[in-house]
């Protein structure tokens, strides 16, 4: 007669510790959502390898400080697009260029007049605030759909604009409001690969962590999430959802206002045709980030890396040389629609 000896185990022994690898399998399988967040943040480091490789001076401190500097308007109207897309029931924001269009119009010619241009920046994002608000009324209390609400005033900003002025608004080179698009050295690097920074850039930092703050720490950022999960037992749970709703779109329209303070510091001059198309880019910075379009999951950090996805992107192509700026537009589609896809795979794991 045999017998078998099952090996002890010492309880003294602790389990070798978990790798990254499979802490982040481990979280993707319990929380599927996160998949194509961690999508963007894999999309994006391949990108940068590649460029890279293939064109050399991407991964330095000049490029990386463009990409900054450039994408940080459509950074800060993504992260207002977050907030709106996240409450679900087909919020959706398309008045953010129209909205940059007129309160960057319309801060110029204040400025060029006279007015104090701290204050000229404070009704830039007023303005925005204004346009955000008529479309929360609309949308909360009128029971008008997100889509044509914000359609609405998308038209209204534009044309606005428009009647301000058709001819591009210069600011003056010697007023302060062009501070915010000056860059400060902070590392000295090699010849011209120096680290920079702008005060419009850290603008945008700020903006970025009191949104994360507000979306993960706040019972408005619970509420927001509620909404996009289920309005109703958000309502039957007590939340403020009326509140909350137009509260995203005031987020909204006065991140467009800033965007438009950060875009005009840099450039120096206000267009009514500026921001054409904008809210599509910023709709897709969202949407490759991992927000999902039924609301109720998504990252304000995911729509970050999805802005400079797009930005990557743009840069690449034109280091290529080869390849036309138009195919920009089609690449752009191309990337989102298999974000859209990823998208519908996990929702219908989920369900």
């Amino acid at each position: 007669m045999t017998s078998t000896l099952e090996p002890q185990v010492d309880p003294a022994v602790e389990p070798p510790p978990e790798t990254w690898t499979a802490r982040l399998v481990r979280k993707i399988t319990a929380n599927p959502s996160i998949l194509p967040t961690v999508a963007a943040v894999a999309l994006f480091v391949g990108m940068l390898i590649y460029g890279e490789t293939a064109y050399g001076r991407i991964v330095q401190y000049s490029t990386l400080s463009n990409l900054l500097i450039n994408n940080a308007h459509l950074i800060v109207i993504a992260v207002g697009l977050t907030f709106v897309i996240l409450t679900g029931n087909g919020g959706i924001d398309l008045s953010v260029g129209s909205v940059i269009a007129f309160s960057s119009v319309a801060g110029v010619m204040l400025a060029n007049a006279g007015w104090n241009p701290w204050v000229v920046v404070g009704l830039m994002i007023v303005f925005g605030s204004l346009f955000g608000l008529l479309a929360g009324v609309l949308i909360q209390w009128f029971d008008v759909q997100p889509f044509i609400a914000t359609l609405a005033t998308m038209f209204l900003a534009r044309g606005l604009a428009s009647m301000l002025s058709t001819q591009p608004q210069r600011l003056d080179d010697d007023s302060p409001i062009r501070s915010l698009g000056t860059r400060i050295k902070i590392i000295d690097g090699p010849k011209v690969d120096d680290l920079v920074i702008t005060p419009g850039v850290i603008l945008t930092i700020l903006v970025v962590a009191a949104a994360f703050f507000v979306l993960h720490r706040t019972r408005t950022g619970r509420t927001v999430y509620a909404l996009g999960g289920s309005e109703q037992s958000a309502r039957l749970m007590g939340l403020a959802a009326a509140r909350t709703k137009l509260f995203v779109y005031v987020l909204s329209g006065s991140l467009s206002g800033l965007a438009a303070v950060i875009y005009t510091s840099r450039l120096g001059i206000g267009q009514n045709i500026t921001g054409i198309g904008w809210e599509l880019l910023a709709i897709a910075a969202v949407v490759i980030g991992g927000t999902l379009l039924s609301g109720g999951y998504g990252y304000v950090l995911g729509s970050v890396i999805g802005a400079l996805v797009l930005g990557l992107m743009t840069v690449l192509i034109t280091r290529d040389g080869s390849i036309p700026p138009e195919m920009t537009t089609i690449i752009t589609g191309g990337v989102l629609l298999l974000f859209v896809l990823l998208q519908r795979a996990v929702t219908g794991s989920r369900s």
